[in-house]
């Protein structure tokens, strides 16, 4: 039987950015703290996502257009989105229900659910960066999405109007505001829709690294392994790991994409999460681009300036994971920024690194607690991982800290709730 005078208040499984950022936060609140990861911190999904702080992005990540689009996703291999044909029949249930949730109903509570996080994330991640000393490694500078032809404008200003509909702010850019803020770009962009609420951090990795040391300092172990199952005891949580077993008085599940296994083993749930494959080109040889991210809405994929070079990310592949990566649609985002800019972009030296998104068809992450309390999650939070991963750690802290008492529970109606599957 384990000694619970020894055992961790609460074990993290999952060393990425949510993992980290609820490790600190938990510390911060006296409980002892381990983490858990098959890799060192941040070397999963959280090491190459593109930066952006993406408070804007409010709407679920596919719309009913998605049944067009399917013959394009299956046959191009270098599409914007993509779908390995090979994991369509696993794929179809996901899809089934994302289309589900795009019903109006369901669609609201994904906007209002999305909102409610985004709009509290640029100021979590300022609490947090500032607490630890490195306010710098946050830019909020703003974001651009641009437009190159004529005939995308009406779509382009139907989607401001969405966005205004929902608060989020914004402004149309002409084409001389453009060029006046990132005069690098190429003249052929038309214009483009501004968010002055959205920012970049400096490089993804060294902001986690530095959130490690500084979880480290306050009392929090990260140790390697694989956690395979798990069960819950009277005492807390038991888990099966490749070293043995792993007790604690209670257990947060945030490894992204893997988290499906270990929900089910412990609270019986079958959550039906998969993984969106993101992709990035990163070129250490262009510095001073641009100013800010700038995304394309024409070639849907974003561009992020950065310590250590410019960061070319986006596209989406379905394809789950086990595939190896197809490392050709990273190279191929080197190919769309061709005419982007009035001089192309160096590729010396560029380096092409695939990860996973997790997402769940409703487009919403869990950020929950069940069994008594013993059982926490954070997962799932598909493209905005980074964005949304501070104020996920002060929703966590909320419920661990307070998990004898009502204060702890989530609303019935709250959207991120385990028990919406």
């Amino acid at each position: 039987m384990a000694n619970t005078d020894l055992m961790p208040d609460i074990v993290i499984v999952g060393a990425g950015i949510i993992g980290v950022t609820c490790a600190l936060a938990l510390a911060r609140q006296g409980l002892r703290v381990q983490v858990i990861d098959r890799q060192a911190p941040g070397r999963g999904a959280s090491y190459g996502n593109a930066g952006h702080l993406a408070t804007e992005q409010v709407f679920p990540i596919a719309d009913a257009s998605i049944l067009k689009r399917l013959p394009a996703m299956l046959m191009d291999p270098l599409g914007p989105l993509r779908l390995d044909w090979k994991y369509l029949p696993q794929a179809l249930p996901w899809f089934t229900r994302l289309l589900a949730n795009l019903r109006p109903a369901p669609y609201q509570r994904t906007v209002a659910g999305l909102r409610a996080l985004n709009e509290s994330s640029l100021g979590a991640w300022q609490r947090l960066l500032q607490s630890t000393g490195r306010p710098d490694l946050l830019k909020v500078d703003g974001s651009l999405l641009v437009y190159e032809r004529t005939g995308s404008r009406p779509a382009l200003e139907a989607h401001q109007q969405r966005l205004s509909q929902q608060q989020v702010p914004v402004a149309f850019w002409s084409g001389e505001a453009v060029h006046a803020a990132a005069p690098q770009l190429s003249p052929q962009i038309l214009g483009g829709l501004f968010f002055p609420q959205t920012g970049h951090v400096v490089d993804p990795y060294h902001v986690l690294d530095h959130l490690v040391a500084a979880a480290k300092a306050g009392g929090v172990q990260f140790r390697l392994g694989n956690v395979n199952g798990g069960q819950v005891t009277d005492p807390g949580v038991t888990l099966s790991t490749d070293s043995g077993a792993l007790s604690a008085r209670r257990v947060l599940i945030a490894c992204g994409a893997h988290s499906a296994a270990l929900t089910r083993a412990l609270t019986g749930t079958r959550v039906p999460l998969d993984t969106e494959r993101g992709y990035h080109l990163m070129l250490p040889q262009e510095h001073g681009r641009l100013p800010f991210a700038v995304t394309s809405w024409e070639r849907k994929f974003i561009m992020t300036p950065m310590t250590d070079g410019l960061r070319l990310a986006g596209t989406v592949e379905f394809a789950g994971l086990e595939a190896p990566p197809t490392m050709a649609r990273a190279w191929q985002l080197h190919r769309l920024s061709l005419g982007l800019f009035s001089k192309d972009l160096n590729r010396d030296g560029a380096t092409p690194w695939m990860g996973f998104r997790p997402s769940l068809p409703d487009s919403l992450p869990v950020i929950d607690q069940t069994c008594g309390g013993r059982v926490l999650l954070a997962f799932g939070h598909q493209h905005l991982g980074l964005t949304q991963a501070a104020v996920t750690a002060e929703m966590i802290t909320q419920l661990a800290v307070h998990a004898d008492t009502r204060i702890a529970s989530l609303p019935p109606s709250a959207p991120y709730r385990l028990t919406r599957f």
